[in-house]
């Protein structure tokens, strides 16, 4: 089941990096890991950084796929930014930067694009 959830994800996340760049961004990195979290994509829509999560859900039975970010995963990724922006040399009070999410739900063609979602 890993290995299905994992495929299925890079797929919506594939989907998501396509919108992003069509929006004029640039593709900075995608599934960024360090001890604090994972961050699915980070590119740059000028003139800000932005940290983007991916999510889908299959069901809105209990909300939709963006009411599945909690505080902890939202606390995990601001936490994943501050040591991406740090180890790569950027001035983390000089620099724009915003956490959006791209959300899927049920059906790739449409998502939610929630710009500083937190």
């Amino acid at each position: 089941m890993g290995t299905n959830k994992r495929a299925k994800g890079e797929i919506f996340e594939q989907r998501a990096a396509q919108f992003l760049v069509a929006q004029g961004g640039q593709i900075v990195t995608r599934n960024f890991n360090c001890r604090m979290g994972e961050i699915d994509i980070i590119c740059f829509l000028e003139p800000t950084l932005v940290f983007v999560e991916v999510r889908f859900r299959g069901q809105n039975r209990y909300g939709g796929a963006a009411a599945t970010i909690s505080p902890q995963k939202q606390n995990k990724i601001k936490r994943s930014a501050m040591f991406y922006l740090q180890s790569n040399g950027y001035n983390v009070a000089h620099t724009r930067f915003r956490f959006d999410v791209i959300a899927f739900d049920s059906n790739i063609e449409q998502l939610n694009w929630i710009k500083n979602a937190f």
